[in-house]
């Protein structure tokens, strides 16, 4: 694994993150729930685990964690593609269950889209099992969301 640092996520993260989800191909909503506003509002949540990797002082994988007091949820993870397959993925999603489980949390999750392989892979190496009888159902507010 490359040495990476993770640390909680700031606000001055935000165009190193936003770079790492266009560059890595994630879906990117500049003008609604990854705007920089929204994202500023939700750091000082107190039910956000908003978490960066960054090698010699930059930002290479982002992961917006989030617990809703009974589980934590990984959302958002991203590595940027030079740094891919290093372990940084797996460093980030650890450091959220650290932090969920000195809470007191003993669950975590996350939602991956059926064709992104490369997660769905990472996640069960960690032990995560995938469960395919469940749907994911939305109601967006706004079409940007």
């Amino acid at each position: 694994m490359t040495e990476a640092k993770v640390r909680r996520m700031t606000i001055a993260d935000y165009d190193a993150c936003a770079d790492i989800w266009i560059a890595g191909g994630l879906p990117y909503k500049p003008d609604g729930r990854d705007s920089r506003e929204r994202i500023a509002r939700e750091l000082i949540q107190p039910s956000s685990i908003f978490l960066i990797a960054e090698i010699g002082g930059k930002v290479v994988g982002v992961v917006l964690g989030t617990h809703d007091g009974r589980k934590v949820w990984g959302n958002r993870l991203g590595v940027h593609p030079d740094h891919q397959r290093r372990g940084i993925g797996s460093a980030l999603l650890g450091e959220m269950e650290r932090i969920g489980d000195a809470m007191g949390l003993l669950v975590c999750a996350a939602l991956v889209e059926n064709d992104n392989e490369a997660s769905r892979a990472m996640l069960v190496k960690m032990g995560y099992v995938g469960h395919g009888e469940l749907t994911y159902y939305v109601k967006k507010k706004t079409e940007g969301s």
